[in-house]
């Protein structure tokens, strides 16, 4: 019994940060809307550049036993296993980087609820992708949950179809990212995090000095983007990256489902777009799927 305290002790942390990540990135529209004036490169740049620079900083400063161990094992991998942690690191940066421009540039220019509902696809895609390449189990119940799911974003999906393209293609490169996330193991989260981000920064480096487009110079600008790297960016990437130590991709992907429904609620009551009346419906099988889908966990829970 004690043992079994003890473990959900363990890992009702992981639950917590699993949780954080998309409450977080719920209110990701509110700054980037604050930055709509400047183009979504602009804003993809400045981000990623500040964002690998607190990173390695801190890392650097208080951190470096946790690199040094990282590296060691690294170097002792055999030569096949070095190279197939290189590439998912590589197509993991490739994925968050993608994510990143595109759902800036969807906020910006399609709608608030189109990025959002691109967060309610990504946790089925997510799941999926748990159960069939990754071999995760699932219960009966959170098979049900799917199902459920999918009946929501069915009826969202018959809105237009250009948001609809959008919002796969902005969910599926966040599913894809984690699921290599859960790939990777062996190594401290914060460490391939910063190593991920500077690999995004060689993606847009070379780019800024061909647009030599000038460096903003409005103090809002700096503002918002240091707060969307530091409290939008690091933490809660971290805070997902951690997460999937302890607790299956198919479980962190429902509880992405946290995301949109903030951010369908912030679309309407503080962006004030129009949200048709079957929407709602469907956010209602969606809420259902996801207290289905945790059904087993919470029960389990409350019974020790």
């Amino acid at each position: 019994m004690e043992n079994i305290k003890q473990d959900t002790e363990s890992r009702g942390k992981y639950f917590l940060a699993a949780f954080l990540a998309p409450l977080i990135w719920g209110f990701m529209a509110v700054p980037i809307r604050l930055l709509k004036n400047w183009s979504a490169e602009d804003i993809l740049h400045y981000r990623i550049l500040l964002a690998v620079l607190l990173l390695w900083l801190f890392n650097l400063i208080f951190r470096k036993a946790e690199l040094k161990v990282d590296y060691h094992h690294f170097q002792q991998l055999p030569k096949n296993k070095r190279i197939r942690i290189s590439y998912l690191t590589l197509f993991s940066a490739i994925f968050l980087f993608a994510n990143w421009y595109t759902y800036i540039y969807c906020i910006n220019s399609i709608s608030v609820q189109a990025g959002a509902f691109a967060y309610i696809l990504c946790p089925l895609i997510t799941t999926a992708t748990g159960y069939f390449i990754l071999k995760e189990n699932l219960s009966t119940t959170q098979k049900l949950s799917l199902l459920i799911a999918g009946v929501g974003v069915v009826m969202l999906a018959t809105g237009s179809l250009t948001e609809v393209l959008w919002s796969i293609t902005i969910g599926a490169l966040y599913a894809f990212y984690l699921v290599l996330q859960r790939v990777i193991q062996g190594f401290d989260k914060l460490n391939m995090l910063a190593i991920q981000l500077a690999i995004c920064t060689l993606f847009i480096i070379p780019q800024m000095l061909i647009d030599q487009s000038p460096i903003p110079q409005d103090s809002t600008f700096w503002k918002v983007t240091l707060a969307m790297a530091l409290l939008f960016t690091i933490l809660p990437l971290f805070s997902s990256m951690y997460a999937l130590k302890k607790i299956s991709s198919s479980t962190l992907g429902i509880m992405l489902y946290i995301n949109p429904i903030i951010a369908f609620t912030l679309a309407v009551t503080y962006f004030e777009e129009q949200l048709d009346s079957y929407k709602y419906w469907a956010y209602g099988f969606i809420l259902i799927a996801i207290l289905v889908f945790n059904y087993d966990k919470v029960f389990a829970r409350l019974k020790r």
